[in-house]
């Protein structure tokens, strides 16, 4: 049986949910991000502020040149995050296999919910029709065979619209799009397929396979598939797991301490992101080191409250790391995980509601603006400069997720 996954995506969300709150800015040029004369930077604008070439990540002072009489309004998490809620929960009446990707979008297996809701197309358009009639708000979507052309889907014909993309028109839809259009084709790796000639997926697709592995490594493999509109990646739900992980195995073994810290960070913000994709916090967190000798040690810690903050996870990781002293030996592969995950209903409501005395409400509005601007823009919009020169170093050849199932 072919698969049916939906794409769900919120158009201009948070500025949306501005307008909506708030109707004397309907129609208006809506811009949220904060004082427009501070270093921060947009993180949704309405498609009315776009006309004047305003867009997410760009310098507020930025956008106040460009847009001198827009509306700039201070990021309200909380609201945002009270909405994204009563969005999955429409979701949630077709299918219990949805994946939210952040707030604002999410990926729905609608293969199983034909037989009680009608075709997958159906289903689609009741979803936005009851996003629209039910919040006030606008929503585009994407109907595919996999994740991957599903997402690309939603993204063509915003906002409210709706693209169905099935075997018989994909080489259609694919051929003429940028390459910039395929998962894991960032600035650089769009400029060095552009300098090899390589300007639409259909002129990816003609390339030999072994070929663009020599240029860019297993990562150019995943571009060949995805440009055939192959993506074997199933939807998945938190419920799916007992714990969420991150882990590398270096080139080079290492003792250096204070690159290894770099890794740990990196690790944690990257097992942060996958738990609040999922709407999960975590009390378990875990540390795996093998050394040259390929000894594994694992070393863990109970919270007394859970968390989804990379600061945390990578505070607790670091101590644990050094009561093992690290760094005598060479290491090889360094991990952390999080599990120990409590009821994921509770986590929402308290995700969406007002946040416990111990949690930093500035720290969440925070998380959830960089969350946002990474999934629009990659990894590399916003990044600490420990990690970057981390990353610049090992490269993420080696690195992979790991997802336990229950």
């Amino acid at each position: 049986m072919e698969r049916k996954i939906l794409h769900v995506d919120m158009d201009a969300f948070y500025a949306a949910v501005e307008q909506h709150d708030n109707p004397v800015y309907l129609g208006k040029p809506v811009i949220v991000g904060g004082d427009p004369r501070s270093r921060g930077v947009v993180s949704t604008c309405s498609y009315e502020a776009r006309k004047f070439g305003v867009h997410s990540a760009m310098p507020l002072r930025e956008a106040w040149r460009r847009c001198p009489h827009g509306i700039f309004l201070p990021v309200r998490g909380w609201r945002y995050a009270e909405v994204s809620r009563q969005i999955m929960k429409i979701l949630n009446r077709y299918t219990p296999l949805v994946e939210p990707l952040s707030l604002d979008e999410a990926f729905l297996d609608l293969t199983g919910s034909e037989a009680l809701f009608g075709p997958a197309e159906q289903i689609g358009w009741e979803i936005l029709n009851s996003i629209r009639s039910e919040l006030g708000l606008s929503a585009s979507a994407g109907l595919a065979p996999n994740k991957f052309l599903a997402k690309l889907a939603s993204d063509l014909k915003k906002p409210g619209g709706f693209v169905i993309i099935t075997k018989d028109n994909m080489e259609e839809i694919l051929t003429n799009l940028p390459v910039k259009r395929l998962w894991g084709v960032g600035p650089k790796t769009e400029a060095q397929l552009i300098k090899l000639g390589i300007h639409t997926i259909g002129m990816l697709r003609k390339l030999n396979p072994d070929f663009l592995v020599q240029k860019f490594g297993e990562a150019g493999r995943q571009l060949y598939l995805l440009a055939h509109g192959i993506d074997d990646r199933m939807v998945v739900t938190g419920e799916d797991y007992k714990s969420i992980g991150h882990e590398i195995t270096f080139q080079e073994d290492t003792d250096d301490r204070e690159f290894l810290a770099g890794v740990l960070l990196w690790l944690s913000e990257q097992v942060a992101r996958r738990l609040r994709r999922h709407f999960l916090k975590g009390r378990i967190i875990t540390l795996k080191i093998r050394d040259q000798n390929f000894q594994t040690i694992t070393r863990r810690i109970t919270l007394k409250e859970a968390t989804d903050f990379e600061e945390k996870i990578y505070r607790e990781a670091l101590q644990l790391a050094n009561r093992v002293q690290w760094g005598l030996k060479k290491v090889r592969l360094l991990g952390v995980s999080v599990s120990g995950f409590d009821n994921r209903q509770s986590l929402q409501l308290e995700l969406f509601e007002e946040p416990p005395a111990s949690e930093d409400p500035e720290l969440i509005r925070l998380h959830h603006t960089i969350d946002s601007l990474r999934d629009r823009f990659g990894e590399e919009i916003v990044s600490k400069g420990t990690v970057l020169q981390v990353k610049r170093r090992i490269g993420r050849r080696n690195a992979k997720d790991v997802f336990e199932p229950d």
